[in-house]
């Protein structure tokens, strides 16, 4: 079995599965004395383990805190845009990059933040372990979360059929037949991930045309394994112990519904901003935290980098992230040496 499958210790202490990353819980360092931090990234994907990086070999003394290491390219079945690697899987991104940082020393905290509060010169952040973090600035790197399409049936069978990751879970679709829905780029890299799996992979988009690339576009239309449903929306997935079908609002092939086993949400996401209001932060109409060219909030003390960010046009790309971490972290070492 794949070892990444049954959870093993890589030899770089921490261990892979298919859907996360986590640090061996059994390679945790012991409890120290309280440690003020220069830096505090909420955050383990390609902005906030750049900006690990790069404070690092500023001297400084960042921890990243986060619970999905690589961020939501993890889940990426094929990354083919990322310089010096023609193509990677995602799960390999995400270990080089986490290995990477810790080759510097970065420490890392398995966790989520549950609070932040501010106290005199320094901020203090709350763990869902019941730690406390204490740092002098905060990177705000928390990436997007996955958009749901709260019809009925997706609720009730997640994870029964129902999922938001093709390479975590495309496996147990094996010679099925699934549904993915969507028509942007992380659609059409899951069905073409999916193709390789199932049986027969639908591709259900309520637009005209996919707003995939051209490259994406191209292999799904060479793959015939694929089938495109335009102009449609799921108005209900059915199933009795798992997903059986998909209703949709309009007919395909004479029939309101698609006998299906499983069914893929790629319809985008949204930014991860827990804490915007505690923070006092800025956030547009859209709910991105608004930066300057440096990377900076409208909090002092506080950066954000990433996707969950007004910079780099909001264009969600690994490299752009990894940029707006670098910038953040050369504005964040001039801050403190003020």
């Amino acid at each position: 079995m794949d070892p990444r499958l049954r959870g093993d210790d890589n030899g770089l202490g921490f261990v892979f599965y298919p859907d996360i990353i986590r640090y061996n819980q059994h390679m945790e360092t012991k409890k120290q004395e309280v440690q003020i931090f220069d830096t505090a990234i909420i955050g383990a994907g390609p902005a906030g383990l750049s900006a690990a990086v790069y404070l690092s070999r500023y001297a400084l003394s960042p921890i990243v805190i986060g619970d999905l290491f690589g961020g939501t390219a993890t889940k990426s079945h094929e990354i083919g845009n990322w310089l010096g690697d023609e193509k990677i899987t995602g799960f390999d991104f995400a270990k080089k990059a986490t290995e990477h940082a810790k080759s510097y020393g970065v420490p890392f905290s398995v966790a989520r933040v549950r609070g932040i509060e501010r106290e005199n010169l320094l901020f203090a952040l709350e763990l869902d372990n019941g730690e406390t973090v204490h740092a002098r600035t905060v990177l705000l790197a928390t990436g997007i979360e996955h958009r749901h399409l709260n019809i009925p049936g997706e609720k009730e069978f997640s994870g029964r059929g129902v999922s938001f990751c093709a390479t975590c879970d495309g496996f147990f679709f094996t010679d099925k037949t699934v549904a993915v829905v969507g028509g942007s780029d992380s659609a059409a890299i899951s069905a073409l991930y999916l193709a390789d799996i199932a049986a027969k992979v639908y591709i259900v988009y309520r637009g005209g045309a996919l707003r995939a690339e051209p490259f994406w576009k191209k292999r799904i239309e060479e793959n015939e394994k694929i089938e495109v449903v335009y102009d449609t929306n799921i108005t209900e997935i059915q199933g009795a112990e798992t997903v059986t079908a998909i209703v949709l609002d309009r007919p395909h092939n004479g029939a309101q519904s698609i006998a299906v086993d499983g069914v893929f949400v790629e319809i985008g996401a949204d930014p991860k901003i827990d804490f915007a209001e505690a923070l006092e932060l800025h956030v547009d109409n859209e709910g991105y935290v608004e930066v300057n060219k440096s990377c900076m909030t409208s909090t002092d003390g506080v950066w954000a980098a990433g996707d969950i960010t007004t910079g780099s046009d909001k264009f969600k790309q690994i490299v752009t992230a990894a940029s707006e971490g670098a910038i953040a972290a050369n504005s964040i070492q001039l801050w403190l040496k003020k």
